[in-house]
């Protein structure tokens, strides 16, 4: 059985550059497709071979996600190595949430743990963590740490302040964690896309001499739409004036820390107090693997501490924290060995000359797309997102909603050629396409490809 599964997944992973980017079936097929899984399981087993070939065909009805020409939203293409390490993990099956049960396992998860924080995030000796299924629970945890250490039980004023171009999961883990949604600042942003650090000291000396409780700062290294990188070292020194927890969202840019440009354009993250960040995004890991950095431990212990009766035989298992006092889970996989693969049998130099190859990818996006007239690009990239859009004939809103409208049947346009896949947002009440550059499959020539498609279409929009 585990050969029948290996060679369909070799087979996939082979053919990944000559697969459609999106899903070849007509919406019919594809609606006839869902409804079929959506049957019951059999009384009398089936064979693996035949059930095999059912699941190709549901694979094949989805975004291609690992494949190269994936540049929309923030890729995750999952390494072929990380998928070999859960293979391995999940017919080991060894339980992560207290460390005693499986303490090789443990410290293997703790010392990937560690290398994010030191290494990556620059946070000082003594700090921790705990792999999560990915950036939302981390954010989560992160809110519910820094409110349980700033407000204590009494959460009723309690504020949180972001932009507009936060990930939502931001919003929703301050709801999650009991702050009511009128709470829940909005920061003004700065021409640039930027969090405006004065307008945030701003707000929150309102709020607290109108009674409020502000407790939370989140900025983003690298937001979904436009990956731009806020700026940190004046929101790290806001926030210690203000006596705010800082948290900083990096889920998508952390891990380009890894490179020279990508360590300068971060700087400031090493002052936060906690720190999101996807490996399933920039260190090219599977879905379902997310991280929480935080600068003290003792604060996520006392956020989530707890046990029962029932845990009274089990011990400590020495400097290896349990992820189970750390987080909301009690049931936590091994979640280290997925990274810890990868890591020990590539090396990190491999992942930072890819890191560094994406950057290489995007500013070529960037220069090229900025030599097209029909478009207009509004900024440079700080990491791998390039953000475009139909250049409106003048300066009028007319010609603004029409290049709009333009900019949506460009996007069609674009992914109709189902050999890459972009994705769009809202920039300024602008309709926006972006590409983002992360796949571990993507190199040159499939950038090549997408902006010889993105000019040819580009130049038949009529704004």
């Amino acid at each position: 059985m585990g050969h029948l599964v290996l060679d369909r997944v070799v087979d996939r992973i082979e053919n990944l550059a000559a697969r459609p980017a999106t899903s070849p079936l007509a919406p019919q097929a594809e609606a006839e497709l869902v409804d079929s899984f959506l049957a019951p399981p059999p009384d009398r087993g089936g064979d693996l071979k035949a059930l095999l070939a059912r699941l190709d065909e549901a694979a094949d009805c989805a975004l291609e996600t690992a494949g190269p020409g994936h540049l929309a939203y923030i890729p995750g293409s999952g390494l072929f190595s990380a998928a070999l390490a859960e293979l391995y993990n999940r017919a080991v099956n060894r339980y992560g949430g207290l460390a005693s049960v499986a303490p090789a396992f443990a410290a293997l998860e703790e010392s990937v743990i560690r290398w994010m924080a030191h290494d990556v995030c620059g946070l000082p000796e003594g700090s921790g963590g705990l792999l999560t299924s990915g950036g939302s629970m981390a954010t989560f945890s992160a809110t519910v740490a820094a409110r349980q250490h700033r407000l204590g039980e009494d959460i009723l004023g309690g504020t949180v302040y972001s932009t507009a171009f936060a990930h939502h999961s931001v919003a929703k883990a301050a709801r999650l964690a009991g702050i009511r949604t009128a709470h829940i600042r909005t920061v003004p942003h700065t021409p640039d896309l930027r969090m405006d650090s004065e307008a945030a000291a701003a707000m929150i000396r309102s709020d607290r001499k109108a009674g409020l409780r502000p407790f939370l700062l989140v900025a983003t290294a690298g937001t979904t739409d436009t990956g731009t990188v806020d700026p940190l070292p004046q929101l790290a020194d806001m926030a210690r004036r203000e006596d705010v927890w800082f948290h900083i969202d990096a889920a998508y840019g952390g891990f380009f820390r890894l490179t020279t440009r990508g360590a300068e354009r971060l700087t400031g993250i090493e002052e936060a107090d906690s720190i999101t960040l996807d490996p399933h995004k920039t260190l090219f890991m599977p879905f379902g693997t997310g991280a929480l950095m935080v600068r003290d431990t003792a604060a996520l212990y006392a956020a989530h501490d707890g046990t029962g009766s029932y845990l009274q035989d089990m011990g400590a298992a020495g400097s290896v924290p349990d992820s189970a006092h750390l987080g909301p889970e009690l049931t936590h996989e091994i979640r280290g060995l997925r990274a810890w693969l990868p890591l020990h049998l590539h090396g990190v130099d491999a992942f930072r000359e890819a890191l560094d190859e994406k950057l290489d990818l995007a500013e070529h996006v960037h220069d090229t797309l900025s030599g097209v007239a029909e478009l207009e690009i509004p900024q440079r990239p700080d990491l791998s997102t390039v953000i475009f859009r139909v250049r409106p004939a003048d300066g009028t809103r007319g010609a603004a909603e029409r290049a709009d409208e333009e900019s949506r049947r460009l996007l069609e346009r674009i992914n109709g050629h189902r050999r890459v896949v972009l994705s769009s947002t809202v920039v300024d009440s602008r309709y926006t396409l972006r590409v983002c550059v992360v796949s571990h499959r993507t190199h040159h020539d499939r950038i090549t490809e997408a902006l010889k498609i993105i000019t040819a279409e580009a130049t038949r929009t009529t704004a």
